[in-house]
């Protein structure tokens, strides 16, 4: 928490996002989705692409990447392209599916 407000000094000449997500963590959802937000709405990143990790999905309350979604409030992102991955960080599932997607969008922006 107290390293967020430096996260900043990282956005210039940002093309992809890449956010984390605890999937198991009903608790703080509503306060990732306000960080996750709050970083978009930066003048800095309003050309980067986001890929989202719902992480922890081997955990058996995790929710959804489609729940998680909603949760994050994504479908109102207009004009920002997005993905949602579904992953485990512990057994790499779902990692290279959602890197193959932001290295091919990245590509075709090129």
């Amino acid at each position: 928490d107290k390293i967020r407000p430096l996260w900043r000094h990282y956005y210039q000449n940002t093309q992809g996002l890449i956010f984390v997500v605890d999937s198991n963590d009903r608790d703080r959802v509503d306060a990732a989705r306000d960080e996750l937000h709050r970083m978009l709405n930066e003048d800095e990143l309003r050309d980067s692409v986001l890929l989202v990790f719902a992480n922890k999905q081997d955990l058996p309350n995790a929710m959804s990447a489609a729940e998680m979604t909603d949760k994050l409030g994504l479908h109102g992102l207009r004009h920002r392209q997005w993905f949602i991955q579904a992953c485990c960080a512990t057994t790499g599932d779902g990692l290279y599916e959602g890197l193959d997607w932001l290295s091919a969008t990245l590509q075709k922006q090129k």
